[in-house]
């Protein structure tokens, strides 16, 4: 039994080198490897889309996507018997993800066309910036994450003002323009504020009379100025964190280039990439 279990121990051992060892050789080759599979099962849903291709080779995309399928599930298991605390990777960012990666080909077996939302693999790709850990990376991801934390609560506040407003000008489309111009209803004149406000302009409803032209041409002027606010709140707080950052007393000092001012916490040198 102690036999069987040292086994075990080893094979937990060897597989976590490999799953999880992001600096070692095995470890890398493997990551890779799951990129290529990631990026090709992506591929495959896209040309499962496309009516001429599918025709032809269905049944052999139907295969790739099984076994590629079978190879996310094995490798699901694997993450979790390799580490000592499965419930923390289970209920990870990146646990939760490899989990959905692996269900929509089961949910086709009794739903007929789940296996499309295998497309959500794409956000197993975000485990390249983990792989790659170099420091430029993780800095700016950490700035990026920091940025868009403080300025939820004025994108929120944003979001807010710009669903009031569509409906006060979608209401007033709705009186001016009737349904003789194709606001049929308050609801689809709001439709057409939100479109007309964000520039997109399907162009489906428009405007006919003088007054409603007049106020289509103040939410289109409008709709230029309101697209720059939530990129100028995240880039203020952008540069803020990066002001902070900048601030920070001179402590930590990297042994290898003696560039001083990095966090308590920095695993490296901002300047030179070196390990603190």
């Amino acid at each position: 039994m102690q036999r069987l279990k040292s086994k075990f121990d080893a094979f937990r051992q060897r597989t976590n080198i490999v799953i999880y060892g992001t600096n070692t050789a095995s470890g890398r080759l493997f990551d890779l490897i799951l990129l290529g599979v990631i990026l090709l099962s992506v591929v495959i849903v896209m040309l499962e889309t496309v009516k001429g291709f599918d025709t032809k080779y269905h049944q052999q995309l139907i295969v790739l996507e099984w076994i590629i399928t079978i190879f996310f599930t094995l490798e699901y298991i694997l993450r979790i018997i390799s580490i000592k605390n499965p419930i923390k990777y289970i209920f990870s960012f990146y646990g939760i993800i490899d989990l959905i990666a692996t269900l929509p080909m089961y949910f086709s077996l009794f739903f007929v066309g789940t296996s499309v939302l295998t497309v959500v693999r794409a956000l197993r790709l975000l485990r390249l910036f983990k792989i790659l850990k170099h420091p430029k990376f993780s800095s700016q991801s950490t700035h990026l994450k920091e940025a868009l934390i403080a300025s939820k609560g004025k994108i929120l506040i944003f979001i807010y003002f710009m669903l009031i407003s569509s409906i006060i000008i979608g209401s007033v489309m709705y009186i001016v323009e009737g349904k003789e111009g194709g606001f049929t209803s308050i609801p689809i004149s709001i439709y057409w504020t939100i479109v007309t406000l964000t520039t997109v302009g399907y162009g489906d409803i428009s405007p006919i009379t003088p007054l409603g032209q007049a106020i289509a041409s103040a939410v289109m002027i409008m709709g230029y100025g309101i697209i720059a606010v939530p990129t100028g709140i995240v880039s203020a707080e952008f540069a803020n964190s990066n002001r902070k950052k900048n601030n920070l007393e001179k402590i930590n000092p990297c042994p290898s280039c003696g560039t001083e001012g990095h966090e308590h916490n920095a695993k490296y040198c901002y300047h030179c990439g070196a390990e603190l």
